[in-house]
């Protein structure tokens, strides 16, 4: 049989690399053979696939047996399925105020799941027991919503890692509370790789409740799962995934993708090189007098500090956002495919930079 024919050409240069964030990286080559593995035949739609099947052995193996994995779309959407699925419909969220679900989403959880968002200010991303006690209370009191859920990220929206003590602390804290724990993990792998331990040691060993399973950002082309790790209080997750626009028909290429990140080592292997480059990048920042470093550089994020002109004139060579641009404070991510070619290069073009 010939080959199909294509028409398709590339319209990017592949060499191009930026450090604006780790989705413009585009898909790890085993991601790509395993959904071309996956293609070819029918399977059942909606999730009852032989690949959906085995993900959920997989998921278990990282999370334990009670594990249960709903395949999604992208990360927003897992957060708010997650979300729904531990609130009632006058609950409310305990977030940092830096959190993904309150500066990044849109208002999704606010507007698609109808939940309060509880915010807090925190120095480093991080909650902690006393920094939750900042909005946990008014249970009864009908006039505010009520607390019901703490969710964290693993890694923070400021690149700071909790370590698994800090977790089991939180966990405790909200139970003691009633409320349940979800961590928004679109950067779990990184945590992992940081702090050198299995997933499970600061997600289900320690308590949390349900996760957000990121895959995007590790390899995948697209594709993120809802992961219930303590199924107590908590069902009807494959109708609230309809309901949210996040049931795929063809679920099988999400959960081929997570099964080739997490079935062996891949999804390891992606963080770690990462990781391995945002400490090569925030070395050779740390050499740049000027430029300082604002938070400590735990995942694969480098948030930074410099004079606003450099940063304007840098962007033209290299992609980048500013994280708070009246501060002049910057955001450089690393991804799987960072070489240190790229940052040895990003580096140069810095010190140049700043040298005029």
């Amino acid at each position: 049989m010939n080959p199909p024919r294509t028409d398709a050409r590339r319209h990017h240069d592949p060499d191009v690399r930026g450090f604006a964030s780790d989705n413009y990286a585009g898909a790890h080559p085993e991601v790509l053979a395993a959904l071309a593995l996956a293609n070819g035949g029918h399977q059942v739609a909606y999730g009852e696939d032989a690949y959906t099947e085995n993900l959920q052995q997989v998921v278990r193996s990282h999370f334990g047996p009670t594990a249960e994995a709903f395949p999604v779309f992208n990360g927003t959407g897992a957060n708010v399925v997650a979300l729904q699925a531990v609130t009632d419909r006058w609950g409310a969220v305990i977030c940092a105020e830096s959190a993904h679900i309150n500066v990044d989403e849109g208002g999704a959880p606010e507007r698609v799941a109808g939940i309060k968002l509880l915010t807090v200010p925190t120095p480093d991303g991080k909650l902690t027991p006393e920094l939750i006690d900042r909005q946990a209370y008014g249970w009864e009191d009908e006039h505010r919503a009520m607390p019901q859920v703490v969710s964290i990220a693993q890694a923070t929206e400021l690149g700071t890692v909790y370590t698994p003590d800090e977790i089991r602390a939180i966990c405790e804290h909200a139970h003691a509370h009633g409320m349940k724990v979800h961590v928004d993990g679109s950067r779990l792998a990184n945590a992992a790789a940081t702090l050198n331990v299995p997933m499970r040691t600061f997600t289900n060993a320690v308590g949390v409740d349900i996760l957000s399973l990121g895959g995007t950002k590790n390899g995948a082309l697209f594709g993120e799962a809802v992961v219930v790790l303590n199924p107590d209080g908590i069902r009807h997750m494959k109708h609230l995934r309809k309901l949210s626009m996040q049931l795929a028909s063809k679920m099988r290429f999400v959960s081929v993708q997570l099964e080739a990140l997490l079935a062996r080592d891949l999804w390891l292997r992606n963080a770690r090189h990462a990781n391995e480059m945002a400490q090569r990048l925030a070395e050779g920042v740390r050499a740049v007098h000027g430029v300082e470093i604002l938070y400590p550089v735990q995942a694969n994020a480098v948030f930074a500090r410099l004079p606003h002109d450099v940063s304007e004139r840098l962007q033209k060579r290299f992609r980048f956002y500013f994280w708070d641009e009246a501060a002049g404070d910057v955001r450089w991510m690393c991804a799987f495919d960072t070489t240190e070619d790229d940052v040895d290069t990003f580096l140069a073009a810095l010190k140049e930079e700043m040298a005029r």
